[in-house]
């Protein structure tokens, strides 16, 4: 008689079963390391809806996805008053500042200039700080190269004057972002650039030259205004010399009539008629030379006030054109001791 046997059980491999849950934990935790900025974007950006203008703005500037999806992940805010705008960026409050970017990817703001002349500058101020944020995360490899790029332009091919000036300014007040400042700068006012840095560009914007015909567009509003009273200041300038003259002229030639006159009286009183008589025709053409020369003075006086009044005009537009965008805090007047 055969003795009972115990039923087979299958045996479980625990131990592959193991590894195969920490690979593919290890996995898991490699793809959200990997792509731990895509997430944190995503979150950051879940349910935002860019306004239309700042869409507007991303359109004009011509913004690749890339450059769109770090300008939305600022959350662009146009503000209108300095107030509202120095807010959101008090640095440099004494200083004329048209928008700012927060480190980190923490915000673009970006003052609402609304004077029609100067149209342009909104989507110029954009682009230049959306360069910030793109700035921020490249590579340190990456950043070097275009950090090197930009120098080297900077020293052997930049011959903007107004260009020139700005790199000087943040080279005094912010020392330590001068090459994130110049590569925002190039970028966006600098219409011709050596091709590695046009390919650079070229990466986040799909027509650059589109954002530095509006950089143009603004500038040619003051440019065009400089230049008009500066022409005017020297064509004022060739008028009061020539009214100058001529009035010393005139007070010679009044000097020398009031002498010529009395010696005509005094030859008249004397009875020498003759001598008086041939002195006479001398002396009134020399009136009427004299009042021709007044008719002169006082129709470049005329001329003189009209451009006068015209050049003030200009100045005015360019105050006002300067006014619009002066986002400096000004100190409250100090009480009198």
């Amino acid at each position: 008689m055969l003795s009972p046997t115990n039923n087979l059980r299958p045996k479980h491999n625990y131990h592959f079963a193991f590894w195969t849950f920490v690979i593919v934990w290890l996995i898991g935790i490699g793809l959200i390391i990997a792509n731990a900025q895509r997430l944190t974007d995503w979150w950051r950006l879940r349910g935002y809806v860019a306004p239309s203008a700042v869409v507007q703005l991303a359109n004009e500037d011509t913004m690749t996805p890339y450059t769109r999806h770090l300008f939305y992940l600022n959350r662009p805010q146009l503000l209108p008053t300095v107030k509202s705008f120095r807010a959101n960026c008090p640095e440099n409050e004494n200083t004329i500042v048209l928008g700012c970017y927060h480190p980190d990817q923490n915000g673009i703001f970006i003052y609402n200039v609304s004077d029609p002349t100067l149209a342009g500058v909104q989507q110029v101020t954009a682009a230049h700080e959306v360069l910030h944020a793109v700035y921020a995360r490249l590579s340190g490899s990456a950043r070097t190269q275009l950090d090197n790029e930009l120098n080297s332009y900077y020293k052997h091919g930049l011959t903007s004057p107004l260009v020139k000036a700005e790199v000087k300014l943040y080279q005094q007040t912010e020392p330590g972002s001068v090459m994130d400042e110049m590569s925002c700068t190039f970028g966006t006012e600098i219409a011709n650039l050596p091709a590695p840095l046009e390919a650079y560009y070229n990466t986040y914007f799909s027509n650059r030259s589109a954002i530095v015909h509006y950089e143009q567009q603004y500038q040619a509003a003051f440019s065009s205004r400089q230049a008009t009273i500066t022409a005017d200041d020297n064509q004022l300038s060739n008028l009061r010399n020539q009214i100058n003259t001529l009035e010393a002229q005139l007070k010679s030639s009044a000097a020398s009539l009031s002498t010529q006159l009395t010696s005509l009286t005094n030859l008249r009183g004397e009875g020498n008629f003759a001598e008086y008589n041939a002195g006479v025709p001398g002396y009134n053409q020399a009136v009427t030379s004299y009042n021709a020369t007044v008719q002169t003075v006082e129709n470049l006086v005329s001329q003189y006030n009209q451009l006068v009044a015209t050049r003030n005009q200009v100045a005015g537009q360019l105050t006002t054109l300067v006014a619009a965008l002066d986002t400096r805090i000004t100190p409250a007047p100090q009480p009198t001791q």
